[in-house]
């Protein structure tokens, strides 16, 4: 029986198990995640099987888990998972004494087979076939790229930044636990996500990238581009970036500049940009922080949140143009890739990621999601390459002849 695991000392992998057994059996909107450099995984489960949307005021919201996909849906609302019942567990205990929820108790079937509780109506499912394959194909993107670089060359756009998707077919012996597992220990310094909202999506992903945090009155966001694969014994002192590289992450650092400028905020500090490793994969970061007390600007999470995305990053430059742009000729759905989560009011903090590095289950497969950062220096197979690499990042934890 269920009940038996309380107050019992267990593995933290059979400890996931268990949990995740119980949110999926449960019929609610759940999450599971861990921050980058954290040694704790948390989860949060809703009470209803309701499917929440919130606006963007995050400083009023409960406590919970955001998830927003790219395109704006009706009046700037998100997903939102409640935080009716919140657990956490240390990932630095290999066994532990474990406290389980009452709703794991209660929970009628103590081991069911995960992959029957996985979405077989995705909010990425498509009603056309010829736009799925479209985001599969290889020709389509590189021809997307050229197009990109043509408006570039032509003063329409700065940067646009289009994406494509991978479907593999999920194994018979798949194991999900595993997976996660795998993702914790592989990215530490990902934020490592899991979220199964009933009828409209059940994703995984570790995000490099935080689009906002905020934490008493701290406001942190950052300026992340520019990609290559990390290579040799020490990748962060080997990495040498091109004038492209550094540029496509200049745009992005100074969009988030211009959003300051937009709310005249004059009062932060910018650091960087400085080399930064993500899994396999180096980019270019710059960090900015605000004190939210002393520029007296309680609610920025919820204003920068509004700004930012869709991010230059994702996006592209200037945004309302990129985003035209790709929404002209991208040709494919791109959900939540791109969109936001992460935990709101959670434990005194708020950290919403940029969903990137991240997939979609569906029926029997799963879709993997990337993008690219075009400019008018691109070369559109590299841009392709560097696509492949990142659907890599996650896909190898699927079908291992990805790595």
């Amino acid at each position: 029986m269920i009940e038996s695991l309380v107050s019992q000392r267990i593995a933290t992998k059979d400890a996931i198990q268990i949990l995740l057994n119980a949110a999926f059996s449960s019929g609610k909107s759940f999450a599971l995640w861990r921050k980058p450099k954290s040694k704790v995984l948390e989860l949060v489960l809703d009470s209803e099987e309701v499917t929440r949307k919130v606006g963007m005021g995050i400083e009023e919201l409960p406590a919970g888990f955001i998830v927003h996909p790219f395109e704006d849906q009706e009046n700037k609302q998100a997903f939102f998972i409640k935080a009716c019942s919140y657990f956490s567990l240390n990932l630095n205990q290999e066994v532990q004494e474990i406290d389980f929820p009452e709703w794991v108790k209660v929970n009628p079937d103590p081991n069911p087979k995960i992959s029957d509780f996985f979405n077989r109506k995705n909010i990425h499912s498509f009603s056309n076939k010829e736009k799925q394959n479209l985001g599969e194909s290889k020709s389509h993107f590189i021809e997307l790229v050229e197009k990109s670089i043509q408006s570039i060359k032509a003063g329409y756009l700065e940067k646009v930044v289009p994406a494509r998707t991978k479907t593999i077919t999920i194994s018979e012996n798949f194991d999900l636990v595993q997976s996660i597992w795998e993702l914790l220990f592989s990215y530490p310094n990902s934020f490592v996500n899991f979220f199964h909202i009933p009828e409209i999506g059940t994703w995984l992903g570790a995000s490099p990238e935080i689009l906002i945090e905020t934490k008493g009155d701290e406001f942190y966001t950052m300026s992340l581009a520019g990609t290559q694969k990390a290579q040799g014994d020490n990748p962060l002192k080997s990495a040498a970036w091109t004038q492209k590289e550094i540029e496509e992450q200049a745009l992005v650092s100074r969009y988030i500049v211009d959003c300051f400028k937009k709310i005249r905020l004059r009062e932060y500090e910018e650091h960087g940009p400085k080399t930064v490793m993500a899994g396999d994969l180096l980019h270019l970061r710059s960090d900015f922080r605000v004190n939210m007390k002393e520029t007296n600007f309680p609610q920025l999470g919820s204003v920068m949140l509004d700004l930012l995305h869709p991010t230059s990053a994702v996006c592209g430059m200037p945004r309302k143009e990129a985003h035209d742009f790709l929404k002209d000729h991208e040709d494919f759905d791109r959900s939540f890739f791109a969109g936001f989560l992460g935990p709101v009011n959670v434990q005194g903090s708020t950290s919403i990621y940029v969903n990137l590095r991240t997939a979609s289950f569906g029926e029997n497969e799963i879709t993997l999601y990337a993008g690219a950062g075009v400019t008018e220096d691109s070369d559109p197979e590299k841009e392709w390459e560097e696509t492949e690499l990142k659907c890599r990042i996650i896909g190898k934890f699927f079908q291992p002849q990805l790595s």
